[in-house]
């Protein structure tokens, strides 16, 4: 039977099921008339007989009885399939990629999105740590996570975090023996705790503001790291001063185990954002991230 005549036998399953043309075509859409056409049609092409029609009745000759139980499971199991599809179409699962700053994802990311992964086991998440900007397009991400300052125009910028600012600490004995900073260029004096940008491929140099006065202070010292979190170590252990966000060193400020230099002088900076072309928010998996980072913990 030529493939065209498939949509006649699913027609011909549902004049069957309501044994009545009147009802299976209004089930349908379609004109009574249509209907009677079509299977005749399908009987014409066939060479048998499917149907008794009486004036008051439609009943299923013993080819059309036979007809239906061959086709009846079949139609239902593809109907069961397509549905499971479309359910899957709308289910948020598959991979998604996010660069992130350690910071980032230490202060905001982890911990909003450890909550929910394993409420969507089918979502895999791959998150790569990087301290520099990336072209998320070009280097096979579908999302970053950025201070808001840096992230380009074209993308979709949604913030997940609050503002927050850079301080500089030292342990109480280092300041003991080389003596408080009063002013940012005081910091060429000391043993500074350098972060390195790996993809910018230089060193940072320290950004300072204060009453609408702004410097950049490049820092020397004997070490050097890629995070934050070992600078913020390194002067716990009285190595020198870092500079590093506020929250890394909070409860050791607090503690007493770290002081706060240049504390006027600490700049505030456009809390983080994770960016994205627009074309990812088609995505339920995506969304789901989205949505988590955004709301969670507000």
């Amino acid at each position: 039977m030529a493939k065209q005549d498939f949509n006649d036998l699913l027609w011909f399953l549902t004049v069957a099921k309501e044994r009545s043309f009147t009802k299976a075509a209004a089930k349908l859409g379609i004109g009574q008339s249509t209907l009677s056409h079509t299977i005749k049609r399908l009987e014409d092409q066939m060479g048998i007989r499917l149907l008794t029609r009486t004036t008051r009745s439609v009943g299923l000759t013993e080819a059309g009885e036979r007809l239906r139980l061959s086709m009846a499971p079949r139609i239902a199991e593809i109907e069961a399939e397509i549905a499971d599809l479309m359910a899957f179409r709308d289910k948020p699962s598959g991979r998604i990629r996010m660069t992130v700053s350690e910071h980032a994802l230490q202060s905001v990311v982890w911990p909003k999105l450890q909550p929910i992964l394993k409420d969507y086991p089918d979502i895999k998440l791959e998150l790569s740590l990087d301290n520099g900007f990336r072209n998320i397009v070009e280097d096979g991400f579908d999302a970053g996570v950025r201070l808001g300052e840096s992230v380009e125009k074209d993308m979709v910028a949604v913030r997940i975090g609050p503002d927050w600012r850079l301080v500089a600490v030292g342990s109480p004995g280092y300041f003991a023996e080389h003596g408080v900073p009063e002013h940012p260029h005081d910091l060429v004096r000391h043993n500074c705790i350098n972060l390195r940008l790996e993809r910018a491929g230089g060193l940072y140099a320290w950004e300072f503001a204060k009453d609408g006065q702004e410097l950049r202070v490049r820092v020397d010292g004997q070490l050097t790291f890629n995070t934050s979190y070992a600078q913020a170590d390194a002067a716990l252990k009285g190595y020198g001063i870092a500079y590093v966000p506020e929250n890394v060193v909070q409860r050791h400020i607090m503690s007493g185990d770290l002081a706060l230099v240049l504390d006027k002088w600490s700049p505030v900076f456009d809390g983080y954002h994770i960016y994205y072309p627009s074309c990812r928010q088609n995505s339920p998996a995506f969304k789901v991230i989205v949505d988590a980072l955004r709301h969670r913990g507000e």
